[in-house]
Parts: C-alpha cells; sequence; structure tokens
C-alpha cells in the first residue's frame, strides 16, 4: 500500500494485524491534540495544530520487539498534513520485520506499510481527515535509524520537517511552517541572532534558538537568505546551545518584528549587597547597576535574602518580546541560573508569566557563567511597565544584569466611517446655500420658489393701490 492508499496484497493481512495490536494497547482517544501508546515511542510532543514524533532512540539504532501507536487529531474543519523526515527501518519483503503505516479512520484509507526498500514516494502527505493513527512496529533486525515524522493542518501547505536545513533552498528570501517539537531533534545550529546563522544549520531549531517561534507551539518563519561571514559565534538562547562554525556561502537571518532595546527608567531590588573588601573598601552592588550596559559589578541581593527580586519599570507601557542576562562580571564568578518573570502595569498587581501553555509560572534557563550574556523570547509577548525577575536558583551569590527587548505598543486607530464612491457622471456642488430660517406659514420650497414670488408681489401691489386710492378719496373730501 502506497501513499494514494491503494494496497497491495501481502500488505494487507500485516496491516490489519497491526490495526489490531494498536487496539489492543489501550483506548487512546480523540483528544483535542493526539495521544501515544507503546513501548517503541521516542521524542513526541503533539499539539492541536501541529507536532513532532519519532521512534525509541531515534537516531540511534531502534530496538527489536518494540511498538508505538500514535493518534493524531486536528481541530475541526481541518485536515492533517504530514512530513516524513525520516523512514529508516530495515527492508524486508512487505515491510513484515519493521514498518511504519498510516491509517485513516474516518475514510479508511491506509498509506504503508513504509520501510527502507518501500520508502513515501513524497516528502508530503495530504490527507482528507482531521484524524490519523501512526502505527510503528519492529521485531527482530540489525540496523535502522527509525523514523521521525512532522504534521500540520491544512492551514500551512509550507509545512516542513524538523530535518531540513537552510541548503535546501536557492532563493533569496523562504517562508516556511516549522512544527512544534523541532528543539530536541538530533542536528547542528551555528552562529546566532545577531550574526545570523550558518546556511548548514537545520532551519526550525535555529528559528527556536533565534525566539523566532516557540517549540511547544511551531509556527511560520520567514527568512533571507544573506552573504555568509567568516566565523560564526556561539550562544545560549532559549535553551539551546549554537555552536562556533567557520565560513560559509550563505547565512540565514530571520526576519523578527518588535526586537528593539528598551529603556528603562527606574531599577529597583527587593534588597541589595554593601560589599566591604578585606582592605576597608566599599563597593554597592545597588540596583542600578543591573544595566546591561553597564560596566563592572552588577546588582547583587544582600547576602542570605530570601525572595530575592530585581524590579525594571520602562516609564510607559511597552510590548516586552525578550529578555537578555548576564552575570556579575569577570572579576566576579556569581550569576542566575534560572527565574522567573512576573508583569505589572501599575506596579502593584503583579500577574507571573506562564508563557504559550498558560498553566504553570515558566522557569526560564539563565547563564552558566558570569560573563556571557542568554536571551529568552517571550511568545507570547508581554504588554506591561514594570518587569520582574525573580531568581530560582544560582551560583555562589544573587547577581544579576538585565535588558528587555520589544517596541512600542501599536495603536489601533479607530477606522474612519465609510464613504461612497461618487459616480463620474454625478458632479458634486462645490458649494452649498447657506441654511434658512424657515418663515411660519410659508413653505421655503425651491421649486415653488417662482409662483410664490410672484403671488406675493401681486397681494403687495394690490395693497399699495387701495392704499393710494383711500388716500386721494381723503383729499378730495378735506379739500371741499
Amino acid at each position: 500500500m502506497r501513499a494514494g492508499g491503494r494496497t497491495a496484497p501481502g500488505a494487507l493481512v500485516l496491516a490489519l494485524a497491526l490495526l489490531r495490536r494498536c487496539l489492543l494497547l489501550g483506548p487512546l482517544g480523540l483528544r483535542s491534540a493526539g495521544a501515544q501508546d507503546g513501548n517503541g515511542c521516542g521524542h513526541t510532543l503533539l499539539t492541536p495544530h501541529s507536532g513532532t514524533l519519532s521512534s525509541k532512540n531515534y537516531p540511534g539504532t531502534y530496538p527489536n520487539h518494540t511498538m508505538c501507536c500514535w493518534q493524531l487529531q486536528a481541530p475541526p474543519g481541518t485536515s492533517l498534513l504530514l512530513a516524513f523526515g525520516d523512514v529508516d527501518l530495515e527492508p524486508s519483503e512487505h515491510c513484515a520485520l519493521s514498518s511504519l503505516l498510516l491509517t485513516d479512520p474516518q475514510t479508511g484509507t491506509a498509506y504503508g506499510p513504509y520501510c527502507r526498500n518501500t520508502i513515501p514516494s513524497a516528502p508530503l502527505l495530504v490527507t482528507n481527515s482531521s484524524t490519523v493513527t501512526v502505527l510503528f512496529n519492529s521485531t527482530s533486525h540489525r540496523s535502522g535509524r527509525g523514523l521521525l515524522l512532522s504534521y500540520a493542518t491544512s492551514q500551512h501547505p509550507d509545512l516542513v520537517s524538523c530535518l531540513v536545513r537552510g541548503t535546501h533552498y536557492t532563493r533569496e528570501y523562504v517562508s516556511v511552517y516549522c512544527p512544534a517539537g523541532c528543539k530536541d531533534i538530533h542536528g547542528d545550529i551555528w552562529g546566532n541572532p545577531s550574526q545570523g546563522y550558518r546556511d548548514t544549520s537545520v532551519l526550525c531549531k535555529a528559528a527556536v534558538h533565534a525566539g523566532v517561534i516557540a517549540d511547544e507551539l511551531g509556527g511560520q518563519v520567514t527568512l533571507s537568505r544573506e552573504k555568509g561571514i567568516t566565523l560564526y559565534e556561539s550562544a545560549f538562547a532559549n535553551g539551546l546551545r549554537s555552536k562556533r562554525g567557520s565560513l560559509s556561502e550563505k547565512r540565514l537571518m530571520f526576519h523578527k518584528a518588535c526586537d528593539d532595546v528598551l529603556e528603562v527608567v527606574t531599577f529597583n531590588a527587593s534588597s541589595w549587597w554593601h560589599e566591604v573588601g578585606v582592605l576597608g573598601q566599599d563597593r554597592a552592588w545597588v540596583a542600578e547597576r543591573a544595566a546591561l550596559s553597564t560596566t563592572g559589578h552588577s546588582w547583587a541581593a544582600e547576602p542570605d535574602a530570601q525572595a530575592a527580586w530585581l524590579e525594571l519599570d520602562l516609564g510607559t507601557r511597552r510590548n516586552v518580546t525578550g529578555i537578555i542576562t548576564k552575570g556579575s562580571s569577570e572579576q566576579h564568578d556569581y550569576y542566575v541560573t534560572s527565574y522567573h518573570v512576573s508583569s505589572s502595569r501599575d506596579g502593584k498587581n503583579w500577574r507571573p508569566y506562564r508563557g504559550s501553555s498558560g498553566q504553570e509560572e515558566k522557569v526560564f534557563e539563565g547563564n552558566a557563567d558570569s560573563q556571557g550574556e542568554v536571551s529568552n523570547a517571550f511568545i507570547p509577548p508581554i504588554i506591561a511597565r514594570y518587569i520582574r525577575v525573580t531568581p530560582q536558583s544560582w551560583h555562589q551569590r544573587v547577581a544579576l544584569k538585565v535588558a528587555l527587548v520589544g517596541c512600542h505598543v501599536a495603536r489601533v486607530r479607530a477606522p474612519r466611517p465609510y464613504v461612497p464612491s461618487v459616480p463620474k457622471e454625478v458632479l458634486e456642488p462645490t458649494s452649498r446655500p447657506a441654511s434658512r430660517t424657515p418663515i411660519p406659514g410659508i413653505a421655503l420650497d425651491p421649486e415653488k420658489a417662482g409662483s410664490t414670488l410672484l403671488v406675493m408681489l401681486l397681494i403687495g401691489g394690490f395693497v399699495l393701490f387701495c392704499s393710494c386710492l383711500l388716500l386721494l378719496a381723503f383729499l378730495c373730501h378735506r379739500k371741499s
């Protein structure tokens, strides 16, 4: 059976047997994101809109006599797309020893079974169903990496695998959809967000490192392929360590809006350390020393202080998309290894940052030494004036330098009322007549204005004639 859904006669029996084995694993249920069961499952992240799954030990050799069943579930009204990143299962007749089988329970269509000598005919499989069951089965074998599969909904036809590298593209601008779960898939990245990334880097993992997408969500990625540089520096960002790399023909530059360093009006802290040296010299590790641009030592909390925190006042509400942290300085070895972030609009009511999951308070991975900078992205961003950093773990002492990145909050203007266009054959008057105060008893109708004026003139003339006659009669009577 191949991607078109046509079943080879010898594979039909195997497909039915695998389906029965999957049902025997237990009810997976139709959850909003999907489910998995079995002893052959590897790295798996399933979300309603995208996800990634792999066999156990991938990309190492998958174990003997294992099985895994994944139930993929997309939102109603959408269908599933599947990207085959890698299918390396030991070949056999009808893939009887190790196989990958996909079934559509809504339409009864099946795809596969697949193994090394019967691979999918295309890297992307388009289904007409919102539910797909993925079955992986292995018996005794000697070699094979196993499988790596990603999926997304039909709303993202530009879905790519976690293994796609920048060298797969030749055009200058690239826009693709990266699935959730690529962060922990094997693959190297070289470079950092400011320099760019070596084009041999795996694209979706580099996008997570750059803070363009969150690994637990996936998302659309837009980048440009620019001229390479001589040396790519290593950096730790968003839970990933990139490598130091040499010259490449092209480099990957991710397009990320709202990524400017924000000005901090005031630094406040729960406490600060007043250090007195051996020779009696004083050193104040006050909150103002927490600015990332400050030279010398940083802010440090008072020794043995409980629940220390550092607060940054941005002066007004900002759209905060990320944070950069650093340790004490080169002369000391103090740094924070993990922390929480909370925000406030008034400096009184604080809201903990929970990330894209929205359930538990997110723990950010901090520094591993006192000199390097570590970046973490806020996806979704924080809209607030006040940001508070609360260290959770540290090396020797709570000491920190911080910078926030983001932009101004976009103000949405009220749309103008709709004015229908005037047809060309209809001419608009350049001026309008002044308003008139209506006279009681007289209707100022423009169509009757001429006749009304004539009547008024006749009446006036008659009154004047009668007055003249009366005046003449009076004068004649007086003379006589």
